[in-house]
């Protein structure tokens, strides 16, 4: 299949309402890194939670992504994208402020902590499925790459000062109240998405029954080379990184003994990383081109979690790991995301993306409860820093859905995969 053309020159909104955008997923990224650190560290120091309880609380955050392809489906049917993202906005800002509402009437539950994972998965889905088709009334495909970079950026600026800030914030208000900030984040998003005018246009008319829109979604995604190379890529780094990432915080607590500060003040320092990724992304690209930067970053997102596993000495050392490690694998995120992203919203058709994402988030996105948990089975089995050393050494084979497919040929998102 050919790649599509660009969104037609009326349908592309102003500058003005990009930065808006864009504006609003930095506020809620900055949210979002404070939660990552807050939940677990509620279940680990509050809860008592097991290394298995552990994975539990992350696989169920995921798991609301196994029905993304009927989401998908639902989403492709309707008019107003930004209505829909504004839902999810407010669902996740109630149900996240659940918590520190509960922690003040001192009837804090792992039970509760479930059904929050479960529920802002949820409105995490319908925000992802939604997302695509307004993007591309944003954006002009020439600027995908530009865009995508822009908006990881954000995500690795949250990420530098997310950690640290959430740490000092747990530290100083205890982490079921740290969440307020999340909750609030979302308000601070769907107020200003709300402000960008809504110029969608309506579906095409389609008769097609549901469940034959939910097989046309996979039927793309599988058949097509390039889509098909990136959710292997994708899905097997997120299945071996979310082993690691399942059991990071128990690890650093316990067995490096760290505090919630000095975990957060690793893994912010390590995400500058994430923020050299975003901003060098646009130039490595134009230097050795779309799938070649790809793949190195697809190999060096993993690689470096299996050295976690030597965490040891002074404080100041273990701190120095985490945010080394964070730091290099934040690099390699970045130029897998933002080369990836750019390619899957050239290739796709305008009237499927919809249902192709919902198709691609419920395999790419569904495997990450499995990971979660087979990473808190091992860690109880095998010990976290055995864990740890086969998730990152064995995350790096995701390359080979790359290598061995057209992506590893495309210099710029013109070349015809």
């Amino acid at each position: 299949m050919s790649a599509v053309t660009a969104a037609p020159a009326g349908t592309v909104r102003t500058g003005r309402h990009f930065r808006a955008f864009w504006l609003a997923q930095t506020i809620s990224q900055f949210g979002d890194r404070i939660t990552e650190l807050a939940l677990p560290l509620i279940a680990v120091t509050m809860l008592a939670a097991t290394p298995g309880q552990v994975g539990l609380l992350t696989a169920l955050i995921w798991l609301p992504y196994l029905f993304g392809v009927f989401v998908g489906t639902w989403v492709d049917r309707r008019t107003h994208k930004r209505r829909l993202l504004i839902v999810a906005d407010l669902v996740r800002a109630v149900v996240l402020f659940s918590l520190p509402v509960a922690y003040l009437l001192d009837v804090v539950s792992l039970t509760q902590m479930f059904v929050v994972a479960v529920l802002s998965g949820a409105g995490a889905v319908l925000f992802s499925m939604a997302y695509p088709s307004f993007f591309v009334t944003l954006v002009p495909s020439a600027a995908y790459i530009d865009a995508n970079s822009k908006l990881s950026l954000s995500r690795a600026g949250s990420s530098v000062a997310g950690p640290a800030l959430g740490g000092a914030l747990i530290q100083l208000l205890t982490a079921p109240v740290a969440l307020a900030a999340d909750a609030l984040s979302f308000l601070g998003s769907a107020l200003l998405i709300r402000r960008i005018p809504a110029g969608e246009a309506p579906p095409a008319p389609n008769r097609s029954s549901t469940r034959a829109l939910i097989r046309d979604g996979l039927t793309l995604l599988l058949r097509h080379r390039v889509l098909r190379a990136a959710l292997g890529a994708t899905t097997t780094v997120n299945f071996f990184t979310f082993i690691a990432s399942a059991l990071l915080v128990l690890y650093a607590s316990r067995e490096l003994g760290l505090s919630a500060g000095a975990i957060g003040l690793g893994m912010g320092g390590g995400a500058f990383g994430g923020l050299a990724g975003a901003a060098l992304a646009p130039r490595v690209t134009r230097a050795i081109g779309v799938g070649r930067a790809a793949i190195i970053g697809t190999a060096l997102f993993p690689a470096p979690l299996a050295l976690l596993a030597l965490g040891s000495g002074p404080t100041w050392a273990k701190i120095a790991l985490l945010a080394a490690v964070e730091f290099v694998s934040s690099v390699g995120v970045m130029l897998m995301d933002i080369n990836l992203n750019a390619l899957i919203t050239k290739v796709t058709p305008d009237d499927a993306r919809g249902r192709t994402a919902g198709a691609y988030s419920t395999i790419n996105y569904g495997i990450r409860p499995l990971g979660a948990l087979i990473g808190g089975w091992l860690g109880t089995t095998i010990g976290l820093r055995p864990t740890l050393v086969l998730a990152g050494l064995a995350g790096v084979s995701a390359a080979l859905w790359l290598i061995l497919s057209p992506v590893r040929a495309i210099t710029t998102l013109n070349d015809e995969p």
